[in-house]
């Protein structure tokens, strides 16, 4: 379980992150939405330790992971977590086993003549099967996503967090990430937090919503009372998003 008890996060004298409080529950899909712009990408970052917030607290599994100091006891907070980059964020000069394994010495201790091999099953996971050798330029953009994704869940994470997962992509390959979000969570047992703007992917997928606005969560509920929300922020922005998809 994460709890997240009154974090605040500050950029420029604005509070992108404003006294935030949420618990998020083991094995749900937890979809972080909202506009771009008010705070999503933090709040996830924050999590993984990749931003630092001016206060509050996150406790995974009972410890306050802002508590962890050294380099040591960080890298130890994220061995528990995947993290599926917005862009994918692959390296163009390895090959897709190459990046799939990339954090496998930072994270485990599983010796390097194993890393084909877990590369392999991570990536037909992910619906994808021979391309291990392949580079990362002979890919399409859903393949490399799909690359990213592999890589996240390589060293059997408790949590993976997906910042924006359907962005740039084609409806097709939409479709697959969406699809596969779901099965990672059934199959793998993960727990997982999504942070996207893309309203059908909020209510395909997820076992509760936040919605994010302004640095606060202003609904926190079940995809079906968030379609029902009488709350006008929430409305407004299902209802735009629906048009703007037309």
């Amino acid at each position: 379980m994460i709890e997240v008890k009154n974090l605040t996060k500050i950029y420029d004298s604005k509070k992108v992150l404003n006294d935030i409080s949420v618990d998020i529950e083991n094995g749900e899909i937890f979809t972080i939405m909202g506009p771009s712009g008010t705070g999503k990408s933090t709040f996830i970052k924050s999590v993984i330790r990749l931003i630092e917030p001016e206060s509050g607290s996150i406790i995974v599994d009972g410890k306050d992971i802002l508590k962890a100091k050294s380099e040591f006891e960080i890298q130890n907070v994220r061995k528990n977590f995947g993290y599926l980059f917005q862009e994918g964020a692959l390296f163009d000069s390895l090959n897709v086993w190459e990046n799939v394994t990339f954090g496998l010495k930072y994270l485990t201790d599983i010796p390097k003549e194993k890393y084909i091999r877990i590369a392999k099953d991570k990536l037909k996971l992910v619906g994808l099967e021979n391309i291990e050798y392949k580079k990362i330029n002979e890919l399409s953009g859903g393949m490399k996503k799909r690359v990213a994704l592999a890589r996240a869940i390589a060293h059997n994470p408790k949590y993976i967090l997906y910042d924006e997962p359907t962005t740039g992509l084609d409806p097709i390959s939409s479709d697959i990430i969406i699809n596969l979000i779901k099965e990672m969570a059934e199959k793998l047992k993960i727990t997982s937090i999504v942070v996207t703007h893309d309203v059908k992917l909020a209510l395909t997928i997820s076992t509760r919503i936040g919605m994010l606005f302004n640095g606060k969560f202003i609904e926190v509920n079940t995809p079906e009372k968030i379609k029902e929300s009488s709350i006008k922020e929430v409305k407004d922005f299902i209802e735009t998003s629906f048009i703007e998809s037309k």
